[in-house]
């Protein structure tokens, strides 16, 4: 805004010396009159507009509610009036002033004089012309009087009889025919205009005063020469006379001091509008200067107030960054330093407390990717038995979501998953009933999968009747399932140890006896012999398949792994079971490789079938479909059969050894399966289908290339 103060005084500067200049320069001022005016009325209209602007700025200030804005109105209008009424009071004093002034300027006596003085000299110019066409017509009869031939030879006597200074004889196309001078320097003379001719062919004398370039005025007359024979072409005559040269610098003088006169008192009227809009433009630029002035001022006293009350929203609101800039020594000076303390201090005291707190949220966030880790779940509760934390090893074991666990009390999770409540009721009696103290026990959870035996341990974490508690969760299912197949491989391959050896010996001696004694026994005895000795083998080659069987669980043989199509090996079973119980094969196309030995997958697929059949003994309509997939980035081999499918009190120990609902079976060939499997780093599923039957599936991983694996 002070650029703009500095501005305003600089332009009345220069309107002022425009204004000198044109009052001591007519010539200036009248041939720059438009420019001076346009250059005054586009000043006026930017201030007028500059005004305004300011204006809108306070309203809309005011408006929005900017601390200091009124204040800063309020000096704006005040300062503004102060000026308005003396500058209007100089204003019309001035204006009154130039206008009588200027009239003074004007007197009609000398306008007066200044036309006589013209009309003086018109009609001396008009007399000099008269007699110049007197001496041309006469000289033009002359001519005429004389034979054609002789009419150019005798030009320079009748120039020098008449007095003239240039004489010259032209043909009526304007083509000269003679010419004579007294100025032995001259020119050829210029033809006569074409309009001329045209009056001369109506017997009419053409005369104009022309000015020359060199000075002074010419008489110029073009006049017909009248031939003596109609068969001759018409001529005429041209005639350029002088005008005396102190008669020519006169008239030229009063011609101008008139013109110049006449143009001063045209541009009178807008020598006082440019007078007027100067004085005007003068007052608006004081009214500009004193409104700027006053804006600018007010500014300066309400921008620390305003800084103020800016920073203290700013502080209200959290942000203490806004430090203000102190400018001054005197007491607002003074409040802004406090002010800017005081921010500094709560500046210092947040930063204290943001660095306190992110330190607490990288503990949580590392407490919290060291829960996310581990596979144990821990779930910390409140005294209330609110849950706070849930890992999601936690959600995983209980087959909920993290959500439905976090932010909800623990009796209240068995109202979403009817499941958990067993579960819940547990282990709220052992929270209600050890508040204070660490308890652990061994749960049994029914999911859709089985059954899983979890490992629940309460602690107390504080002190007191009413701590927080953190419970932690272990799915030992597979630990107790593992030490269960370690125990029974190691009870059979202790009895296959101790059973194998008498059972040799006693088939041995049995045949021996019968092969001893059949032939001295007769009658009842040797068939009494016959059907002892053959009850004794066959109990032992059962005894034997039993021990086999032991000791093929106890110990399977090491794998030879080889990539493997899993088809092939499928059709390679299926051949053996042809003319038996139907077959449905559904087998995949384009199944990658798996890694896997032919043997141990072919001895999977034949416990599947052997049991498949066993299963379907006495069906009306039997029938076993075998299937291969292809399930993301896992083969799948399943065999499925329309029989009574699996018991509902076995599904969760159908891999257990010697479970079984086959009265004649072992129920070590789930559990061999179960071993080949995992061996290959599979896995194995049972279901009943709602169609029906049984169904047990074989995972095993394929081998992808990367281009398999990526698309």
């Amino acid at each position: 805004m002070l650029y703009l103060v500095a501005g305003s005084l600089l332009i009345g500067s220069a309107l002022i010396a425009l204004l000198a200049a044109a009052a001591g320069n007519t010539e200036f001022f009248a041939g720059n009159l438009a420019l001076l005016l346009w250059i005054t009325v586009a000043a006026a209209v930017g201030l007028v507009v500059l005004i305004a602007y300011q204006a809108y700025l306070l309203l809309r200030r005011i408006r929005a509610g900017v601390f200091g804005a009124k204040l800063t109105t309020r000096l704006f209008l005040i300062i503004g009036l102060m000026s308005l009424a003396p500058g209007l009071v100089v204003y019309g004093v001035s204006v009154q002033f130039l206008v009588r002034s200027i009239e003074s300027w004007f007197d009609v006596r000398m306008e007066n004089a200044l036309e006589g003085g013209l009309a003086l000299g018109q009609s001396a110019l008009e007399h000099v012309q008269r007699e110049t066409v007197k001496k041309t017509e006469r000289v033009a009869q002359q001519l005429g009087d004389l034979p054609p031939i002789l009419q150019a030879a005798r030009l320079d006597d009748l120039r020098e009889a008449a007095g003239l200074q240039e004489l010259g004889l032209f043909d009526d196309n304007g083509n000269m025919l003679g010419f004579s001078s007294s100025d032995r320097a001259s020119l050829l003379p210029k033809p006569p205009e074409r309009g001329a001719l045209w009056q001369v062919r109506l017997q009419q004398t053409w005369s104009r005063l022309q000015a020359v370039a060199s000075g002074g005025i010419m008489v110029r007359v073009v006049a017909s020469v009248n031939m003596s024979s109609l068969s001759e072409r018409p001529r005429v005559v041209q005639v350029m006379q002088p005008v005396p040269r102190q008669l020519a610098q006169d008239a030229q003088q009063v011609e101008e001091a008139r013109q110049g006169y006449q143009e001063l008192l045209l541009s009178r009227l807008g020598l006082k509008r440019l007078y007027g809009i100067s004085l005007t433009l003068a007052l608006a630029l004081a009214l500009f200067s004193a409104f700027s002035l006053a804006f600018v001022l007010s500014e300066r006293l309400a921008a620390p107030l305003r800084a103020l009350a800016r920073g203290t929203r700013a502080v209200a609101r959290g942000d203490f960054t806004q430090v203000q800039t102190v400018s001054s020594r005197d007491e607002l000076g003074m409040l802004t330093h406090s002010f800017n303390r005081m921010t500094r201090q709560l500046s210092d005291a947040r930063a204290v407390a943001e660095e306190s707190r992110d330190k607490l949220l990288e503990a949580n966030s590392y407490l919290e990717g060291v829960l996310s880790s581990v596979t144990t779940g821990v779930v910390t509760l409140e005294h209330d038995l609110g849950v706070r934390v849930a890992n999601p090893a936690a959600a995983k074991i209980l087959g909920v979501a993290r959500v439905d666990l976090e932010g909800r009390r623990l009796p209240d999770w068995s109202s979403e998953n009817a499941g958990l409540a067993g579960f819940v009721r547990e282990m709220v009696r052992h929270f209600h009933d050890s508040p204070t103290q660490p308890w652990r026990e061994q749960i049994e959870l029914a999911t859709p999968n089985g059954k899983r035996i979890l490992l629940a341990r309460g602690t107390p974490l504080t002190a007191g009747e009413a701590p927080d508690y953190v419970l932690v969760i272990d799915d030992v299912t597979q630990l107790l399932q593992a030490q269960r197949d370690a125990a029974w491989g190691e009870v059979a391959r202790r009895m296959a140890h101790e059973i194998k050896n008498p059972l040799t010996p006693i088939q041995l001696s049995a045949e021996r006896l019968e092969a001893k004694l059949a032939d001295k026994l007769e009658g009842p005895a040797r068939e009494t012999l016959i059907r002892a000795t053959a009850t004794i083998v066959g109990q032992v080659a059962a005894m034997k398949g039993l021990v086999d069987a032991f000791a093929q669980y106890a110990r399977l043989p090491s794998p030879r792994i080889e990539r493997l199509d899993i088809n092939v090996t499928v059709m390679e079973v299926l051949h053996m079971y042809e003319g038996g119980v139907p077959i449905e094969r559904h087998l995949a196309d384009g199944l990658p490789p798996v890694a896997g030995d032919p043997a141990l997958i072919g001895q999977v697929l034949v416990n599947l079938m052997k049991n498949a059949q066993e299963a379907l003994e006495g069906s009306a309509a039997p029938l076993i479909t075998v299937t291969t997939a292809l399930s993301g980035s896992q083969v799948s081999l399943c065999v499925q059969d329309n029989g009574p499918g699996f018991p509902e009190e076995l599904r969760g120990r159908l891999f257990e050894p010697y479970v079984t609902s086959k009265p004649k079976g072992t129920g070590l060939g789930l559990p061999v399966v179960k071993k080949i499997v995992e061996e290959h780093h599979g896995s194995i599923a049972v279901d009943n289908p709602e169609t029906g039957g049984a169904r047990v599936c074989v995972s095993l991983p394929a081998l992808m290339s990367e281009e398999e694996q990526h698309a």
